[in-house]
């Protein structure tokens, strides 16, 4: 049972290192299919999977085509229930799901001003009243979950698909040095010290950008090691 997975850029593609890490993390066979998000040719890479349009869109052993994270996600878990993609306790669960959904449709702020860079570290980005305000809520909605939280460094303890969906929220919060919590600064250090992340993000830097996408004009520092 072999998915099609189709995705962006890994250095700059938030939603494609999601719906990349609902399948890599719970070892799921798929195979990794690259579109020219920042090369042009994206409309035509993507012509077959109609009316899917956007990155990440995931294709069943059968054909069918799935677009959108979320749905992926629930796709996926449906498909795979021996698997705990979503926490096992009920309340957990739902929780995990709550807030997955919020990032998919909120953080507007967030997302706006620090797209995901996987490049190097902003330093003295500054941060307004709507990024701080989302970065607030970020907060709230994290404590929140760790009242949930089993044994374990994530969100839940054991690693979900509410991971997946926050690990571009974290790889923003490093790249451009926001402030956080030491709880939330400390749960960003674990998505980005996860395998899986590391091999994603070194397989993006192999390709090479002039000029960079997102030169935000202000100074850099290495990635953290």
């Amino acid at each position: 049972m072999t998915y099609e997975l189709y995705i962006g850029d890994r250095t700059f593609s938030s939603w494609s290192l999601r719906g990349w890490l609902m399948l890599e993390k719970f070892g799921l066979e798929f195979n990794t299919n690259f579109v020219g998000l920042y090369g042009g040719t994206m409309a035509a890479d993507m012509a077959h999977l109609a009316p899917a349009k956007l990155v990440p869109t995931l294709q069943l052993p059968d054909g069918t085509v799935v677009g959108e994270s979320l749905a992926m996600a629930e796709t996926l878990a449906e498909r795979h229930s021996d698997i705990a993609m979503w926490p096992k306790d009920a309340a957990a669960r739902a929780t995990a799901r709550w807030i997955s959904a919020e990032m998919a449709s909120s953080f507007g702020q967030l997302r706006g001003q620090c797209a995901m860079q996987l490049q190097h570290v902003n330093v003295g980005f500054a941060v307004d009243a709507g990024l701080q305000a989302d970065l607030d809520r970020l907060e709230t909605l994290w404590a929140h979950a760790a009242k949930f939280k089993s044994d374990g460094p994530w969100l839940f303890g054991a690693y979900s698909l509410a991971d997946a969906m926050y690990a571009p929220v974290a790889a923003r919060i490093v790249g451009y040095d926001l402030p956080v919590s030491d709880a939330a600064r400390a749960y960003c250090a674990t998505t980005l010290n996860d395998p899986a992340f590391k091999a994603w993000r070194a397989e993006g830097l192999k390709t090479t950008y002039d000029p960079f996408p997102y030169d935000m004009g202000v100074p850099t520092k290495d990635w953290p090691a």
